[in-house]
């Protein structure tokens, strides 16, 4: 079997952080999101893997490199525009070939991994098994009506859902799914719906296997849902405490200081995780943050956020909270007088006083 990893898309909802890169990339426990999906195809078994990249092709190849470092063997396929699930597959028909495969989105978390969903498809002979997750509102994805483990009827985005049960994105494809996405027109969405797609082999006759999602599932698609999958990540955190901690510190709870990061005269209160060449000084960092290689907290009070690389905060009188902090941000509070708000956003921004 083989694996196929979306990489594309435009990251609209995680704007302005995905103006200057993707948005697969963001990390969570200081590891880029991306980097949890090749694991788990690796970890279902799954090592010769194909990435669909978009324009921000480059970034991502950097990031992932040949696939050595994950124990893997990675293939970039170029999609020509974000028209669809269903498009990402026939671009990257060459390499699939008439094998078997997992399609897993990019920018998606799953607890569980991805090791249930394969071996189901495995062990049977059907044309598709996808993995559903139960959700209070429906109305935001793909929607499932089932038949015991059978899928019967699949609808994309519905006002009126038939059902709770919402696709994840995590797909096993038999080879027919590609005679099915031959004959797709675009959806009002103009995009080629895989929905449409897997519904035609429902139509066909074929069996489509449902599978539920054990353990949590996380689209990372909002500034807030990054937020939740750190806190989900660091959850499993194990503590390593490889940096420099000063006597003057107190560092409790599950922490990961990684070589080369500094905390002096400062509290830290797990979970947190602290990347390489990060400087805390006479600060507090609380639970639930991930603070990125070489940024410097200063005289600031921060927790449940994510702070990525190469950013200073300092001085700023008030606790940071429920925050998401991009590259090389400065967030400096202002000591003397007028205690006026100086303020450099770009757009889409947010910010709340």
């Amino acid at each position: 079997m083989k694996g196929l990893v979306l990489a594309g898309g435009t990251g609209s909802r995680l704007r302005p952080l995905t103006y200057t890169g993707a948005k697969q990339l963001i990390p969570v426990g200081n590891r880029p999101i991306l980097f949890y999906a090749i694991d788990a195809l690796v970890e279902a078994g799954i090592d010769d893997i194909a990435v669909i990249v978009g324009d921000t092709a480059d970034e991502v190849r950097r990031a992932l490199g040949d696939g050595q470092k994950f124990g893997a063997r990675l293939t970039y396929v170029a999609q020509s525009a974000p028209l669809g699930l269903a498009h990402a597959v026939k671009s990257a028909r060459d390499f699939l070939a008439d094998e078997p495969f997992l399609m897993f989105l990019g920018d998606n978390l799953l607890r569980g991994g991805l090791s249930g969903l394969a071996k189901r498809f495995r062990s049977g002979a059907y044309a598709a098994s996808i993995l559903l997750t139960e959700v209070s509102d429906p109305r935001q994805f793909g929607v499932a009506v089932l038949d015991g483990d059978r899928v019967v009827k699949l609808m994309e985005k519905p006002q009126e859902p038939p059902s709770r049960w919402a696709l994840v994105g995590a797909y096993c494809f038999s080879p027919a799914i590609h005679q099915a996405i031959a004959g797709l027109k675009p959806s009002w969405r103009g995009e080629y719906e895989i929905t449409d797609a897997i519904q035609q082999l429902i139509d066909w006759g074929m069996a489509v296997d449902a599978a539920r999602v054990e353990g949590w599932w996380k689209d990372t698609g909002r500034p807030e849902d990054v937020l939740d999958a750190n806190r989900l990540i660091l959850e499993d955190l194990q503590e390593r405490l490889q940096g420099q901690i000063d006597e003057e510190s107190q560092v409790s709870g599950r922490v990961v200081i990684e070589p080369g990061a500094q905390v002096l005269r400062s509290v830290v209160r797990g979970p947190v995780t602290i990347a390489s060449g990060a400087l805390v000084e006479d600060s507090y960092v609380g639970p639930y943050t991930s603070i990125g290689q070489d940024v410097r907290i200063l005289r600031t009070e921060i927790e449940n956020s994510v702070v990525l690389a190469e950013s200073v905060i300092q001085d700023v009188d008030v606790r940071i909270d429920q925050s998401l902090i991009g590259r090389g941000v400065t967030v400096m509070g202002r000591q003397r007088r007028p205690r006026a708000l100086g303020l450099v956003l770009g757009d889409q921004s947010r910010v709340e006083l």
